[in-house]
């Protein structure tokens, strides 16, 4: 089995416009497996990206994995075989993503108390896949695509290999660049998944202060909504944006190449940041006078008060509306848990949900 550059766990619609726009855009000769539980479909991203890739003439080439599941123990053989520079993960139990016109428990909850409440079904598969990366692919930069602003603190809590994961912060920082057109100056872009929610509004919606922070060409904006009012997200998850903006970054990190631009939960760091990449080593790259710890504070500051806490300890609290309506259902959970005990922890909330949709 020959090494590859980029491995992408997940056949879903997050994993395709990735693997999709890689195929188109990949400048020089760059090997890419798909790996998933899906037989047929796998079959298609291949077909398409291979496709994609002698439309466009790129350097890209596709193979696809099957595998019964995406656990440590399934995973890890496979990437001690492949030998990747890149494993990202776009693939969640179910549970982990909500439809949010199901008028069911669980998706009141979810209404309620905020994504954060879904963190422990987001985490499940990602923390199996930095399992497998940290025991049998060490050399592997390991990013993860789901909630990432949440589940990269938990990750890192849990002691495993965490580098960043793609869009939020991403999708509004390209977002912005778009609309400045080609040769604008350089971004910088602080931002919870949270603050995507103001943009998905209509312009005349808008008020307040942005629940996020930028400078231009170093000089901070203040009228954020009113400089970027043609700027209009989808409702739906913007995956054409969010799922592309991974693109050169991982094109980067197969190559060894250095890239700047913008990530969520960079090495386990709570909500967006812009960063600079060199070395295959991700470090913030912020605007003149603007400290880390001034960024990580005001990034954390969201989830403190409404979502969820990770301590250095490795222990995970619940706080704000998030906490009370998990109180409500369960208690223990509610409680908060150690990543220690992070298998524990995530039976509950599986249960929790489960119960919740029997009593809909």
């Amino acid at each position: 089995m020959a090494a590859v550059d980029i491995v992408i766990c997940g056949t879903g619609s997050f994993a395709a416009r990735i693997l999709f726009d890689l195929a188109a855009t990949a400048p020089r000769p760059v090997s890419v497996a798909v790996v998933g539980r899906n037989r047929d479909r796998l079959a298609w991203l291949r077909t398409a990206a291979n496709a994609r890739a002698a439309l466009f003439g790129s350097g890209a080439r596709v193979a696809e994995y099957c595998l019964p599941d995406l656990t440590t123990e399934s995973v890890g053989p496979l990437l001690a075989e492949l030998r990747p520079s890149v494993v990202a993960n776009t693939a969640s139990v179910q549970g982990g993503r909500v439809a949010i016109d199901r008028p069911d428990a669980w998706t009141r909850l979810v209404q309620e108390a905020g994504l954060a409440c879904t963190a422990l079904l987001q985490a499940r598969i990602s923390h199996d896949i930095a399992r497998a990366v940290a025991q049998l692919a060490p050399t592997a930069t390991f990013v993860n695509c789901c909630y990432p602003d949440v589940v990269n603190p938990m990750l890192k809590g849990a002691g495993l290999p965490i580098a960043c994961g793609i869009g939020n912060v991403a999708i509004l920082a390209h977002a912005f660049a778009g609309l400045l057109g080609p040769g604008h100056p350089r971004l910088h872009l602080l931002a919870q998944h949270a603050a995507l929610s103001a943009f998905r509004r209509p312009a005349a919606q808008r008020s307040g202060v942005a629940p996020l922070r930028l400078w231009i060409d170093g000089i901070e904006i203040g009228d954020v909504f009113e400089r970027f009012a043609a700027v209009k997200l989808a409702p739906e998850p913007v995956i054409d944006v969010s799922g592309a903006s991974g693109v050169p970054l991982f094109l980067a990190l197969a190559a060894g190449a250095e890239w700047s631009g913008h990530v969520p939960g960079p090495n386990g760091l709570t909500g967006g940041y812009p960063v600079r990449l060199v070395g295959r080593r991700i470090s913030l790259d912020l605007p003149p006078g603007v400290t880390e710890e001034e960024a990580i504070a005001w990034n954390r500051r969201f989830e403190a008060e409404n979502g969820i806490i990770v301590g250095s300890d490795g222990v995970v609290r619940y706080v704000g509306r998030v906490e009370a309506a998990l109180r409500a259902v369960s208690p223990d959970l509610a409680a908060g848990f150690s990543m220690s005990s992070f298998d524990a922890a995530y039976s509950a909330m599986a249960a929790v949900r489960a119960r919740l949709l029997a009593a809909a």
